[in-house]
């Protein structure tokens, strides 16, 4: 087969991929699949679910696969010729999934099984199933009339071809920048092995010094311990002005942004709803954005007071100890740092050393073996990079139950973030389960020669983050592919197991057995994981408001007129309500907003929050229970992981915890409570 994003018949062929590969294919799945749609929709028998749903499931699947493998390798291994191809086979898939989502007859056929006498003996994965589908075609567009249906398509091309560019340019932007300094003293506090990157980085440049840039394995160091205060200023009006008017005219977002806003409401308006939060929250666990807002002035009102303790603690130290008047933006990352260190003993640079890359995986594996009863092993496949591993899980009876790829490194050629996708999902073909595939993608420091990589606790943390999205995935026991795995699942809740696998990096009995001090090779000592769990909540009252920040602004921005909105303004008013320090004027963090205006989460940044009240919930029950309790890790993957979104996630969730989710837990883990 001379294309590789045609061959379904095993993994993906990473090596053999080329950008030439990527609009033939399309067009050609494309064709296939209207052929395909244009046989189910005109034949004569009464639609079923072999006859019906199998077959267009056939059609889709052949298409999303090799899409997201474009779409992967345009996120991590990004190139001119690449990003070209990407951006010129988008529209043509954007068009195909917005033109079956306005298909009468498809939405007639749904119709016809929901109405069916057979549709109550269907399982409840094929039940709900039917019930997306109806919900997806009315917001898809089917019920409109005609003219309206034509423009709502053409919103829905102009919207993913904006998502993309916002994303192009806000990585050429990073990958831009880079700060040549020759004066070692500029570097005064900055980690050796930060500065061994920047050197090289320098060398391959043929020049002098140090280039520091913008991907986070450098910027987090800088401004966490760089003591030049004018070098983190740098660093941060670079950081918080890329893709904006501040730099090249070609990568400013700004545009961007306001078209966006301006086509989400129109699409909600065509519709029938008023804003696009409720568009986008009708696929959600909240019921309303009123509900949503509700839910986080709440924790807004609870947290405030801690996150404004925390910054009074900051600027009486900075004050007393540091001779720092004025605590602003850049300085935050590093009075914190200091302040944690006078307090607790401990710098992230000396744990650092303690968690090296090989023990950490063997740690988070043991722990899922232990919890699920499954085992992990390396397996081999074709990847797009020399430093992408992949691996294989298996049940107690050795059946395979998922794999998947693991791409750890920040490369200049791979956006930033950290992020779970799909690769292959889980769904019944005759006799046969297609088993699951998943991409698991973060940014961390790669190892230097002779050297292993070293994770910071943060980013041992964020790497259980994506492994919970990834098992959410892939420990599925559906069936059916559109409610199998994350598939189905409401946006709102697709963080718990997430959120919920991070709990566990705060336990000794997990963390101590996957350490080994970079030199002595000693397992962590108590004594210091205990002041690490000290200092747990240091400021988390600052972080807990940020991200409310964050999600206030995104819901406000949703449910507004966007012709009568002042982005900027409108973030300056939600900060006055809820942030602790004065962000500088010339911040345009919203044009860097990824999340919201090139991702799903687009009036739904407040999931982070709502499914934290459910991950905190979650890990009482082990709290309670036991820790390493695999009685406990067995309900927890029947009743919330298996289950995917073959039925509501408050059904899952109360099936779990035997009652509806309460937020003390999430107080209680963030150390806001009386007793804090």
């Amino acid at each position: 087969m001379t294309n590789p994003l045609l061959d379904f018949s095993q993994l993906p062929r990473f090596s053999q991929i080329r950008a030439e590969h990527v609009v033939p294919a399309v067009e050609q799945l494309v064709a296939e699949g209207r052929a395909a749609i244009e046989r189910i929709a005109v034949q004569d028998a009464k639609p079923t679910w072999e006859n019906f749903v199998e077959p267009l499931d056939d059609a889709n699947e052949r298409l999303a696969r090799a899409w997201a493998q474009v779409v992967h390798l345009n996120a991590v291994v990004n190139s001119p010729a690449l990003r070209e191809a990407y951006n010129e086979a988008l529209p043509r898939v954007t068009q195909y999934f917005a033109e079956q989502g306005q298909d009468q007859r498809l939405h007639a056929g749904f119709k016809a099984l929901k109405a069916a006498d057979e549709f109550a003996g269907y399982a409840p994965a094929r039940r709900r199933h039917v019930d997306n589908e109806l919900r997806d075609f009315r917001l898809g567009g089917a019920e409109l009339p005609p003219p309206a249906k034509a423009r709502f398509l053409e919103v829905q091309e102009e919207l993913a071809r904006l998502g993309s560019r916002f994303q192009d340019n806000l990585l050429d932007a990073t990958n831009d920048f880079g700060l040549h300094v020759t004066d070692r003293a500029e570097l005064s506090g900055i980690p050796e092995d930060v500065l061994e990157t920047a050197l090289e980085a320098a060398r391959k440049e043929g020049r002098d010094g140090w280039k520091l840039t913008l991907h986070m394995p450098c910027y987090l160091p800088v401004m966490q311990y760089a003591d030049h205060h004018g070098l983190r200023e740098r660093m941060y009006r670079a950081y918080t002005t890329r893709a904006s008017e501040s730099g090249r005219a070609e990568w400013d977002n700004s545009g961007n942004i306001a078209r966006i806003l301006q086509l989400r409401r129109e699409a909600a308006g065509l519709l029938g709803y008023r804003s696009y939060a409720e568009v986008s929250l009708a696929t959600k666990m909240a019921g309303s954005a009123r509900e949503v807002l509700d839910f986080l002035e709440d924790l807004a009102r609870r947290a405030r007071p801690f996150a404004q303790r925390d910054m009074e603690e900051l600027r009486e130290f900075a004050r007393s100890e540091l001779n720092v008047a004025e605590v602003r933006a850049p300085d935050v990352a590093y009075v914190s740092e200091k302040l944690r260190q006078r307090r607790y003993a401990f710098s992230d640079q000396e744990v650092k050393r303690y968690f090296p890359e090989d023990e950490v995986l063997a740690g988070m594996f043991r722990l899922v073996e232990t919890l699920y009863g499954l085992t992990i092993r390396a397996a081999q496949a074709e990847t797009w990079h020399p430093s992408v591993r992949f691996y294989e899980i298996t049940d107690a009876s050795g059946a395979r139950v998922g794999q998947f790829y693991l791409d750890l490194y920040a490369r200049e050629a791979k956006r930033g973030g950290a992020w779970m996708d799909d690769a292959i999902n889980r769904r019944r073909i005759g006799r046969r389960v297609q088993t699951p595939v998943a991409f698991l993608t973060c940014n961390f420091s790669s190892p230097t020669p002779g050297k292993p990589a070293l994770f910071t606790h943060g980013e041992v943390s964020t790497l259980f983050h994506e492994f919970g999205h990834g098992l959410h995935q892939l420990l599925t026991q559906v069936d059916e592919l559109g409610v199998a795995g994350i598939n189905g699942v409401e946006w709102d809740a697709v963080e718990l197991p997430s959120q919920f696998m991070e709990n566990f990096c705060w336990e000794w009995d997990v963390v101590a057995s996957m350490t080994r001090h970079a030199e002595t090779g000693e397992r962590i000592p108590r004594a210091l994981f205990d002041r690490l769990l000290a200092a747990k909540n240091f400021q988390s009252g600052i972080q807990f408001v940020r991200q409310l920040e964050f999600a206030l602004f995104d819901m406000r921005l949703h449910e507004g007129d966007p012709q009568a909105l002042d982005v900027m303004a409108l973030l300056e008013a939600v900060r006055a309500r809820v942030a602790v320090y004065p962000v500088p004027e010339y911040n345009r963090f919203p044009h860097q907003f990824s999340h919201i205006f090139a991702g799903g989460y687009a009036a739904g940044y407040y999931s982070y929050k709502w499914a934290e009240v459910l991950s905190s919930d979650a890990y009482g029950a082990f709290e309670e229970g036991g820790v390493l309790n695999p009685e406990i890790g067995a309900r927890f993957r029947r009743e919330v992981l298996a289950a995917g979104g073959s039925r509501p996630a408050l059904e899952s969730f109360v099936a779990f915890r035997g009652r509806k989710p309460q937020i003390d837990a999430l107080l209680r883990h963030n150390g806001m409570t009386a007793a804090a």
